[in-house]
């Protein structure tokens, strides 16, 4: 019957849980207006069959009585309580008065199976639906002329359907309110996840700002800042003996300070090196970074700037961004660790990547025992490096032997990037 001994669930119990399941009115209006058909009819043929008889008007009272009965059943609700257990079997009990009056009311116990069925226990509407049974095969077989066994097997087949059509009718309820319940769980544990999604993204995004931002401020104002410090040493030390050298070094330093007020102005705004921000794309970029470069090596590092191929598409703003970044932060390497007279930035195009080499004659190192599995390098530069060309799903190669000068060489491919903030590699 749906519900077994110790869950604490009636068949009742279910019929509410589908207070808003349309198949559950739908039953129900179904059942009322059959016991109300056949309370009618069978009434009907009564007073066609038998006019005038003695037991007519008692025929009539119980009628009326019985349906004024089933009417009420609904105001006392479907708990099985002591007034609405009182009230069925009252109904019970007219109706069983009006079959052994008048066989043909014995149809009617087919909605009364389900009024049974929907407020008592499991076993106690079994038992209904079988004491409901019983007394319509006896009053089919007082009409017949005869023993017939379709009116000894056709009233349990009858009960046996609409017991199994309510049972069927009950658990699907029961599964359905299951469902919604795990359903509900399931849009909550979403919500939890996505909640807790969100704020790990936040933190996540947090921690890769600060190490743009780190990045950013090591391949531009720290080496600027760099810059300007040993060339104002360098004044300070040659002032009196060699003045003219002297203002040429803070001329530099000043200009080297003003990069650095654009790169600082472009910070606050949008990110963008200050380069790119000029116009002229990437290549006009590089140019620039190599002319300056020479100047504030005032003889002692040449930079020469090369691009080979031709640009099929315009590069996206991150990875021209990006790879300035990169030579940048080579360019300070070299000028840094290499002691070199010399370097090359090289820019090539290809139909599916874009290459920047930057080549130095200096001292050049092992690339294992800086760039290896230890990560043991020295400052930010080449895992800054690293780092971008992550971003951009590109590589880094490293061709390096001491004395002997080294090349960085960053690819970056033109399709199928992973995504990235257009800010991260600004």
């Amino acid at each position: 019957m749906g519900a077994g001994p110790g869950t604490g669930r009636t068949p009742g119990d279910a019929v509410r849980d589908r207070a808003g399941d349309p198949d559950a009115r739908w039953l129900t209006v179904l059942m009322h207006a059959a016991f109300f058909l056949l309370l009618g009819a069978s009434l009907t043929r009564f007073l066609l069959r038998h006019p005038g008889e003695a037991r007519t008007p008692w025929i009539i009272a119980l009628s009326v009585a019985l349906a004024v009965l089933y009417v009420i059943g609904p105001v006392l609700g479907s708990r099985p309580t002591p007034r609405s257990l009182v009230w069925l079997r009252v109904l019970v009990a007219v109706w069983m008065v009006l079959v052994v009056l008048a066989p043909s009311f014995a149809w009617c116990a087919v909605p009364l199976f389900f009024t049974g069925l929907r407020i008592l226990p499991p076993r106690a509407a079994l038992a209904l639906v079988a004491l409901l049974t019983l007394f319509v095969v006896a009053a089919q077989l007082r009409l017949a002329e005869g023993f017939d066994p379709n009116l000894v097997l056709a009233p349990p087949a009858v009960a046996a359907v609409a017991t199994a059509v309510f049972v069927h009718m009950q658990r699907q309820a029961e599964r359905q309110r299951e469902l919604s319940e795990r359903q509900r769980g399931l849009i909550d544990d979403l919500l939890r996840t996505r909640r807790e999604l969100a704020a790990t993204e936040r933190r996540e995004g947090t921690l890769a700002e600060r190490q743009r931002l780190s990045m950013e401020i090591h391949d531009t104002l720290a080496q600027g800042l760099s810059s300007q410090q040993m060339l104002l040493q360098a004044a300070d030390r040659t002032w009196d003996a060699d003045p003219a050298t002297a203002r040429r070094h803070v001329r530099t330093a000043t200009g080297i300070a003003e990069r650095n007020l654009a790169e600082a102005r472009r910070f606050v705004h949008d990110l963008a090196p200050a380069d790119l921000a000029e116009g002229g794309g990437l290549e006009a970029a590089l140019h620039a970074l190599a002319g300056r470069e020479t100047a504030q090596g005032q003889g002692r590092l040449t930079v020469r700037c090369h691009v080979e191929g031709e640009r099929h598409t315009a590069l996206p703003d991150r990875v021209q961004s990006a790879l300035l970044r990169i030579a940048q932060g080579a360019l300070a390497n070299v000028k840094e660790h290499a002691n070199a007279t010399e370097a090359a930035l090289t820019l090539t195009h290809l139909d599916d990547r874009v290459v920047l080499d930057i080549a130095d004659n200096g001292r050049g190192f092992t690339p294992d025992e800086r760039t290896g599995a230890t990560g043991s390098v020295r400052g930010h530069g080449l895992p800054a490096i690293r780092a971008r060309l992550q971003q951009l799903g590109g590589t880094l190669t490293i061709e390096s032997v001491p004395g002997e000068g080294t090349v960085l060489s960053a690819a970056v491919p033109l399709t199928a990037a992973p995504p990235t903030a257009p800010e991260d590699l600004a």
